[in-house]
């Protein structure tokens, strides 16, 4: 098969689409014939040689992918060859081949482009996960989301407003702030502009976010508790803003906060295959009436996965950057 391989770390001229080995799938794994595949930053930092993947696993880039399962493998049940799915994975999706677990399979929801259920695993599972089994945002509550118009900011957008809460975003231009209005968002903040704390306090009466989801981790850190309710929650899953930060003990304390912070590829396979089965239970009925809805900003071949990447560099997109099969 080809895959997008990363000889050296570097640039995104680092990824060469070239033949490699098939996998082949082990003990409780299918095989999945990909037909498409989402980028996500952390495929980034893996090409810069900051994010290798786990031991034993697919050197491969794709933490998503979508397609047909093409072989069953041993200890399996409940999957058939040719059914359609998409897949949470640990790597190897940036490939035309690749091995799943079976617990981190999805079916394709009912009435949705089998290419475009390539953008949901990823970000459904970190936005659930974080946001719901740790965070446990609840209706009526005021939920902030940094990077509204990314992938994980346009799903966060919608799954906390099919729960009933007050949703806040920030993002760096109008046109980015009116995408988000359009999914739903209450408190819109330009963060070139706008000082996010002053903005969500004055919008919750001085209050502040009850659950904030952070991807830029140090640069923020002390803002975001600046701007928790109190009994809030932050939930970090990235570090675009750096990885070292002060943290003021005292704000924390008198708010009574909680600070988590969680990464899925690493998380052992029962939890992940946990993660998954709730996503599959609670998101994809909302996937499959309409309410929620996966957001492509555009598909690329998957040999032209470097132009894909520098497309997430340039941070000019809304939502998900596909790759299709060449």
């Amino acid at each position: 098969m080809y895959a997008i391989t990363i000889p050296e770390p570097g640039g995104p001229e680092a990824l060469v689409w070239a033949e490699v080995p098939d996998p082949v799938p082990g003990e409780g794994e299918v095989l999945v014939e990909v037909v498409s595949s989402a980028v996500n930053r952390a495929d980034l930092l893996q090409r810069q040689g900051f994010y290798s993947p786990p031991p034993g696993s697919s050197p491969y880039p794709g933490l998503e992918c979508a397609g047909r399962i093409a072989e069953i493998g041993p200890g399996v049940s409940g999957w058939s060859v040719g059914d359609e799915v998409c897949a949470l994975l640990v790597g190897g999706g940036y490939a035309e081949k690749v091995a799943v677990p079976a617990g981190q399979l999805l079916p394709v929801p009912k009435g949705l482009d089998l290419v475009k259920a390539a953008a949901l695993p990823e970000v459904t599972c970190t936005v659930w996960s974080n946001v719901f089994m740790i965070a446990h945002l609840r209706p009526d509550e005021t939920f902030l989301v940094h990077g509204g118009s990314s992938g994980i900011g346009t799903m966060a957008i919608q799954l906390a407003k099919s729960a009933g809460a007050k949703v806040a975003v920030t993002a760096g231009s109008k046109e980015k702030l009116d995408f988000c209005a359009g999914l739903g968002a209450d408190i819109l903040i330009n963060y070139r502009e706008q000082d996010f704390v002053e903005e969500i306090k004055a919008a919750t009466g001085g209050a502040g976010a009850d659950v904030i989801l952070d991807n830029m981790g140090a640069k923020y850190l002390n803002r975001n508790v600046d701007a928790l309710a109190v009994n809030g929650r932050l939930a970090i899953i990235g570090m675009q803003g750096g990885v070292k930060g002060e943290l003021n003990i005292g704000t924390l304390l008198g708010k009574r906060g909680a600070i988590t912070a969680t990464t899925l590829r690493a998380r052992p396979l029962a939890e992940k295959a946990a993660v998954v089965a709730a996503v599959r239970e609670h998101v994809w009925p909302l996937i499959e009436d309409g309410h929620v809805r996966p957001i492509v900003d555009q598909e690329l071949p998957m040999n032209e996965a470097a132009r894909a990447h520098r497309i997430l560099e340039e941070s000019g997109h809304i939502g998900k950057v596909l790759l299709t099969r060449p």
